[in-house]
């Protein structure tokens, strides 16, 4: 591909690259590539204003740069994965709507799920939620998420870790759509106890067949896709996973576009979880919880 493309050329010549259905999907959102970049995701330096973007952006939602957000309450082929009473489930449904995580840490309020630790209830290592309905491979998951400190984020395509010294047995590692209070890094993909940063926000990188990190484009600068999230409220998140492609949707607006040609590293399919960051205490709520299997 050439390393500079013109207007007209830079959608479609990343539709060729990524050549999937996803991207078809994200195109009434995406902003449209601009120069091209063989850059290794993580090493995007952080962009100037991020802390001041604490103090939110546009409504969820809301038309960003004349692009129409992607509508969240679209639920068409959606199924709830939290009955909005307890962590197990009930009825019919019960196994699908079942999650498992530490019970020090976990609980159900109010038809939300909560996620708190306290100066008593520390978490170290890093502990999750994890879902037990299914382990999915080609997927779209919609959640509506608030935290008022650290970092947390949505793990999926996961797999369990061992238990480790601290004898805990909610540790996951896979890819995880980023989040967190000071908002580094909301919405970028990161991949737990694995390879790190993968895709910076803004962004469409890869991983080659041979494990090397590139950039293939960008879908908007880092400070417009950071000013999307809305420190200490609600925050919605869209994850689209379709073979090798996972696309990152914040607020009704692409923040990341991964393409994992890494047949030794990547996964196809795994468990998918909710994270408690070590780190001070925090409360993560999570509500409006559904998942489209394909």
């Amino acid at each position: 591909m050439s390393r500079v493309l013109s207007q007209s050329r830079r959608v479609p010549a990343l539709l060729l690259h990524v050549g999937i259905a996803a991207a078809v999907l994200a195109l009434p959102v995406l902003g449209l590539a601009r120069v091209p970049a063989v850059q290794a995701p993580g090493t995007q330096a952080p962009a100037a204003g991020r802390a001041g973007g604490r103090t939110g952006g546009p409504a969820a939602g809301a038309a960003l740069n004349g692009i129409a957000a992607v509508p969240f309450a679209d639920r068409t082929g959606f199924e709830s994965m939290f009955d909005g009473k307890g962590l197990t489930g009930t009825g019919s449904n019960a196994a699908f709507q079942t999650w498992d995580g530490d019970p020090r840490l976990w609980r159900v309020e109010a038809g939300t799920i909560i996620g708190e630790s306290t100066p008593d209830k520390v978490v170290n290592p890093n502990s999750f939620l994890i879902w037990r309905g299914a382990t999915p491979g080609d997927f779209e998951l919609k959640a509506e998420l608030r935290m008022n400190s650290t970092n947390s984020g949505i793990q999926y395509r996961s797999k369990m870790l061992p238990a480790g010294p601290n004898g805990h047995a909610w540790r996951l590692g896979g890819y995880q759509m980023d989040l967190d209070f000071t908002n580094q890094y909301s919405g970028q993909l990161y991949e737990e106890a694995g390879r790190g940063f993968l895709t910076n926000r803004g962004t469409v990188s890869t991983v080659s067949t041979d494990g090397t990190k590139g950039q293939i484009g960008m879908l908007e600068t880092a400070e417009i896709v950071a000013a999307l999230f809305k420190p200490n409220d609600w925050n919605q998140f869209h994850i689209i996973a379709r073979g090798p492609t996972l696309i990152h949707i914040m607020n009704g607006h692409v923040s990341a576009i991964f393409v994992d040609d890494d047949l030794k590293a990547r996964a196809m399919a795994g468990l998918i979880g909710f994270q408690m960051h070590v780190g001070p205490p925090m409360k993560l709520e999570i509500r409006n919880v559904a998942i489209k299997l394909r």
